[in-house]
């Protein structure tokens, strides 16, 4: 049997002991990634550990520290009363504010996750506060990001219209990024119809959900809960609870409590700056978010130390145990030449509609484990040969492989999906990760060939 095969198969298996058996999917695909790289593969440990994902180690564990300081500290209720300000009180509106933010953001030239590492945070505090599925809020965000990822001016956008360029394929910028926008934009309005949206539009307005928790009460450690809107806490969420008490709406270790919720005190001055420089590094000088991320929560630490001190256990550690294992066997599938097997093969085919509908569900499959980024600057060559033919639209064909293999970004196991389970609060985790787990795989099963007959199938012969 060959290597490739034996590589997917094993996959497979360890899928099915995670859901069967509980175990942890992180630690059973390191165990994987070991024994199929090594023995199957003939991989040496360094080539099994290149391809520990550590870029995404280093932006989950930033981010989700760098926002466990906000938390305590009341800097993101802050923002989130600006939020809820800005909108006039009706929730309604706030998961297309996200959506537009991130559009807004990978359009102007940020990375995606970059994008979503910004948002998210903000986001999930809004849909925890004020009852709105986190589900609905963090694929709001993922989409968003992705509907302006593909402008001109883009990450995304260059690389491809880069590919189609030395490859002499015709090609048409404003076609990849409006297909890509409009395709997020529709999967948003459906998301939003299906996961409780119109609800929120017959809810009379923040201060209405407000005041149905603004009784006080005892929580099962003593704390006391006296806040203006519902915050279950990061206890649930599957994070182990950091016994930082809730006033005036802030998780606190004892000090943020006595700022109101809608006044700036010196550590919340000090942390939106940081904030702000997390967003101006990024963006305009294209600094690795999560390395930014961790030295201005690491200069928080230093400036208030004691507001921080229990940042840390709030960092979803389970999340980055199960992303780091997941994308490190990725990576030795890669490091196998399984990912180029599965391509080849798809294209070969000789039915050229046929390759191109099956390459659409590569880039679906693929990127939903794996980088989007290189994967598109690897598949759209490989659809080359059967394009330079004439048989199929060159511009309908790398939209369709573009979008194909970045609106399935919000699985749990691409960047995009794992900061939104990093930082989801007042839910189960584990359930929250099953939920994404079976909506990433709706949308790697239904997208592609929605997206072939769309962009493909008018465009063929």
């Amino acid at each position: 049997m060959p290597p490739e095969l034996i590589s997917i198969l094993v996959l497979v298996v360890v899928f099915v002991l995670a859901t069967t058996l509980s175990i942890s999917l992180g630690v059973l695909c390191f165990a994987a990634a070991f024994l199929v790289g090594a023995l199957a593969g003939g991989l040496s440990e360094d080539d099994i550990f290149a391809g520990f994902p550590g870029d995404i180690f280093v932006v989950l564990v930033g981010v989700t520290f760098l926002f466990a300081i906000a938390r305590a500290n009341g800097t993101t209720d802050w923002l989130v009363h600006g939020a809820v300000r800005m909108v006039g009180g009706r929730i309604a509106i706030i998961p297309w504010v996200m959506f537009g933010i991130g559009a807004v953001l990978t359009a102007i030239g940020a990375v995606s996750p970059a994008a979503c590492a910004i948002v998210a945070p903000i986001a999930l505090s809004l849909a925890a506060q004020y009852r709105i599925n986190p589900l609905l809020m963090g694929a709001m965000v993922v989409h968003g990001t992705q509907a302006g990822s593909f402008s001109p001016i883009s990450v995304y956008g260059t690389i491809v219209n880069g590919v189609v360029t030395r490859s002499q394929l015709p090609g048409s910028p404003i076609v990849l990024f409006l297909g890509s926008f409009v395709v997020n934009l529709v999967v948003a309005a459906v998301v939003f119809v299906l996961f409780g949206g119109m609800r929120l539009t017959r809810t009379v307005s923040m201060e209405a959900v407000a005041a149905q928790s603004a009784e006080p009460a005892m929580s099962g450690t003593g704390q006391t809960t006296a806040t203006v809107a519902p915050d279950p806490g990061e206890g649930a969420a599957g994070t182990g609870g950091t016994g930082m008490a809730k006033t005036g709406g802030a998780e606190s270790s004892g000090d943020a409590g006595e700022t109101p919720v809608d006044k700036l005190d010196r550590d919340r001055v000090l942390t939106l700056l940081g904030l702000v420089g997390l967003v101006v590094s990024t963006l305009a000088f294209d600094l690795d978010v999560g390395l930014v991320a961790m030295t201005v929560a690491v200069a928080l630490s230093v400036l208030s130390p004691k507001m921080t001190r229990k940042a840390p256990a709030e960092v979803a550690w389970p999340t980055v145990l199960l992303i780091c294992g997941v994308l490190t066997y990725i990576g030795v599938l890669e490091e196998m030449g399984t990912i180029d097997y599965a391509g080849e093969a798809v294209a070969g085919v000789g039915i050229p509609m046929l390759a191109a509908l099956l390459l659409c569900y590569i880039g679906g499959i693929v990127s939903a484990f794996a980088s989007s980024t290189a994967l598109m600057g690897a598949l759209i060559p490989l659809a080359v040969p059967f394009l330079m033919e004439g048989s199929v639209g060159a511009i309908g064909m790398v939209t369709a492989l573009a979008v194909s293999s970045t609106v399935v970004d919000v699985s749990p196991f691409s960047t995009n999906g794992a900061i939104v389970l990093a930082n989801v609060k007042g839910v189960d985790r584990d359930v929250f990760l099953r939920k994404l787990m079976i909506y990433g795989g709706v949308i790697v099963v239904l997208l592609p060939p929605l997206i072939w007959v769309t962009m493909v199938l008018p465009n063929f012969g």
